[in-house]
């Protein structure tokens, strides 16, 4: 038996070496061959092909719903490269794992409350990616108007003007652009397209240019004047924003920090006293109480946010 520890132990060593060599022989061709898709790719020798999308059959029946048609649109209005499939089921594992999360570390009157905040979780982070991507829109207003005033100067039609300014600008508004640019190829009406653009990223500095680019499409006059006016109002309005957002700072940390001392509070009392949220939530005035408590801080949270809110 002695006798083949040795070989038992040498085979061991030489099947870890074998396993790592083969780990870092793979890693190098999967990278070898990416550079190459990638320099390929860029010399239009083979077709730029995206992401494999997961859960095909998951998005193709939450399409035909209507909540799936409008978690479509929000998702294209946020930017972000998830389909209405990968994105619902994704939100019901985080749901659960929150649900569990609360269940073990608390008690299980916690879980279906840690649910419902998953799922408001999920949208509010919708609509913090929706609300990012249009304050980034908005910072590109002022160049964007740039771009257009100089081409119409120049004399070239809005419609070109619209599609100069899609590959000289950066996304989002480069990807925006694109997507009115390829409107307006297909015979789509300049009013619709950039409409739809201004429902998909609401915001009165984008409403206003397109009343703007709208306004001059029809009565035929002149928009160079208009957009450079329109230039400067919106360079103006931009290092506003910027200053009312630095000063309001503290009031968006304090309405984050009001809802999480109340977590640190229920996660401080049951490891003090091991027992007490069972005992607490065992009863009917306990719980009661606790959802009293929960409601008393989303108040608190929407309060605060709406005071630090300004619209300018």
């Amino acid at each position: 038996m002695n006798n083949l520890v040795l070989p038992t132990i040498g085979v061991t060593l030489l099947c870890c070496l074998l396993g790592v060599m083969g780990v870092h022989a793979y890693a190098a061709g999967k990278s070898e061959r990416q550079a190459l898709v990638d320099r390929l790719s860029t010399t239009g020798q083979i077709p730029i092909v995206g992401r494999r999308k997961r859960f095909g059959g998951v998005d193709r029946r939450l399409r035909k719903t209507k909540f799936g048609k409008k978690l479509e649109l929000k998702l294209a209005a946020t930017g972000l490269d998830v389909t209405p499939g990968e994105y619902f089921v994704y939100m019901i594992a985080a749901v659960a794992v929150l649900w569990m999360a609360a269940s073990s570390i608390l008690t299980s009157f916690f879980g279906p409350l840690a649910g419902l905040t998953g799922l408001w979780g999920a949208n509010t982070f919708l609509n913090w990616q929706r609300t990012k991507r249009t304050e980034r829109f908005i910072n590109q207003l002022p160049e964007l108007s740039r771009i257009l005033a100089n081409a119409t100067q120049a004399g070239l039609a809005l419609r070109t003007a619209i599609a100069m300014a899609a590959d000289e600008l950066e996304a989002p508004a480069g990807e925006e652009l694109s997507w009115v640019a390829r409107r307006l190829a297909v015979g789509e009406s300049l009013d619709t397209a950039l409409g739809e653009l201004a429902e998909r990223l609401p915001s009165r500095e984008l409403v206003v240019l397109v009343s703007t680019l709208v306004l001059s499409n029809r009565a035929g006059g002149t928009v160079v004047s208009s957009l450079r006016n329109l230039t400067e109002t919106l360079e103006e309005r931009k290092e506003t924003r910027r200053e009312v957002k630095t000063q309001l700072s503290q009031v968006t940390v304090t309405a984050y920090a009001v809802p999480a001392f109340g977590l640190g509070s229920l996660l401080l009392l049951n490891s003090v006293m091991p027992g007490a949220l069972d005992r607490m939530t065992a009863a009917l005035v306990g719980q009661v109480s606790v959802i009293a408590a929960l409601i008393l801080y989303a108040i608190g949270f929407v309060v605060v946010r709406r005071l630090s809110r300004i619209d300018i």
